[in-house]
């Protein structure tokens, strides 16, 4: 049986495993392989990053260069533009990128490209897995069908699965190796082999019964999550109506051992998939004919969150006898969450946009960001590009309200409050103390 082939390869830790795309979801996992003892190869259509990896050179913060520059050394992993060399994989595994279109549906064009590319080479003895989020039906209704184009058949020639990624940038203690992996194939032997291949690299295997229920297992992840933000967030600005302190609100709520989970307000929501996902999911819904309100209310109030921060700075100068038209903003951090340098879907592109049209002058400090280009696919903010400036005394004396959008660790936060004259904190990065020594007025979302 093929399935019994490709095991044994496993086992044996001779497969060779292929990751297409080396972003924040690829290279981990190859890296993962080669470290385990497989020889691993990484795809990718930006030359730069195949090329920084085989000098041994890392551009994802969660993984060392030294490691991939042992792993390449000891010709375990490396990277290439050559998708003819996918005949030479075992294993394959899709880890490209799922965005929305404008029109909020999904877009799988990169799944499609990935998977044409694997179309040409398909051989007999080839295991197919695909860890894009994705909508429920997409491995089973659009990948099994272009791969059994060319004659080769499912369960005789080749395997396929979808298995969930699951990652969280700039989390040291939850990675690849000891996050729990769910596995669904199109069939019972695909989910045993690609059960099989994960086992040699996570401590947990949760294997379901088919690529559907992964499918949708990775949605209702992202969406539990988007709709809590979202009615933490409601709360938050109810409470800012109420002149009540949310966090306070929240650190007694918490206090109850069961039937209650802390979720907290921010800006808004970013990364590639919080904000993403339920989309797909609700998308799928709507093509069975039905309507998830839920879903749509939540992202309704997540979206609208930039507009409140940039309310509650207008109040804030407005209380200065400042109008926010001619005023200096500095915002701190524009990551999407702290400690990364991941800008994706960060509501501090909202943010600034609403603040330049309002007239601001806009700057911003992050260390991990040394630029934002408005004009990148992964925003619709338009533009002159922003450059961060350091976090000198002057520039936060300079500033007329600073906005703490990302809790970057590395920010002397006792600074930003000696120096600063108006602050808006919409991350809680001001614990009571520094609340209580500040000479600045604080503005907690």
């Amino acid at each position: 049986m093929i399935k019994d082939e490709i095991k044994h390869l496993i086992e044996a830790r001779r497969a060779c495993v292929g990751v297409i795309g080396l972003g924040y979801v690829g290279l981990p996992l190859a890296v993962e392989f080669a470290a385990k003892g497989f020889r691993a190869v990484g795809f990718e259509v930006d030359a730069k990053k195949a090329d920084a990896i085989n000098r041994g050179e890392s551009y994802i913060g969660d993984v060392e260069s030294e490691a991939v520059g042992k792993l390449v050394s000891e010709e375990r992993l490396r990277a290439t533009t050559d998708f003819g060399l996918l005949s030479e994989c075992d294993a394959i595994i899709i880890c490209v990128p799922t965005p929305l279109r404008k029109t909020k549906e999904p877009d799988i064009s990169y799944i499609l490209a990935a998977s044409e590319e694997i179309q040409k080479r398909l051989r007999r003895g080839q295991l197919i897995i695909l860890e894009s989020t994705t909508y429920p039906g997409t491995t089973n209704e659009v990948l099994l069908p272009m791969l059994e184009e060319r004659g080769l058949k499912l369960d005789e020639d080749f395997l396929l699965a979808f298995s969930p990624e699951r990652v969280d940038p700039g989390n040291p203690q939850y990675q690849t190796h000891n996050i729990p992996k769910v596995v669904g194939g199109c069939t019972d032997d695909s989910t045993e082999a690609a059960a099989a291949l994960y086992g040699q690299i996570v401590n947990d295997v949760h294997a379901v019964s088919s690529a559907r229920v992964a499918e949708a297992a990775k949605l209702l992840e992202n969406t539990f999550r988007a709709v809590n933000i979202g009615m933490a967030n409601e709360m938050a600005r109810l409470c800012y109506a109420l002149g009540i302190d949310t966090w306070e609100v929240i650190r007694a709520a918490a206090t109850k051992p069961f039937g209650f989970m802390a979720f907290y307000p921010g800006p808004g929501i970013g990364g590639h998939c919080i904000p993403l996902d339920p989309h797909y999911l609700s998308w799928k819904a709507r093509q069975h004919g039905f309507d998830s309100r839920f879903i749509g209310l939540a992202e309704e109030v997540n979206s609208r969150m930039p507009e409140h921060v940039v309310m509650l700075v207008t109040d804030g100068l407005n209380d200065a006898e400042k109008s926010l038209k001619g005023s200096r903003v500095l915002l701190l951090g524009v990551a999407y969450k702290k400690d990364i340098n991941d800008v994706r879907e960060s509501p501090a592109l909202s943010i600034i946009d609403r603040l330049r049209a309002k007239g601001a002058d806009v700057r911003y400090h992050d260390p991990f960001v040394p630029e934002i280009r408005f004009d990148d696919a992964h925003t619709e903010s338009a533009g002159e590009p922003l450059s961060s400036v350091p976090l000198t005394n002057e520039e936060l004396r300079a500033a007329d309200c600073a906005v703490i959008v990302t809790d970057h660790s590395g920010v002397d936060y006792k600074r930003v409050c000696a120096l600063s004259g108006l602050i808006v904190d919409t991350r809680n990065a001001l614990d009571r103390d520094l609340r209580r020594d500040s000479c600045a007025r604080i503005i907690r979302l």
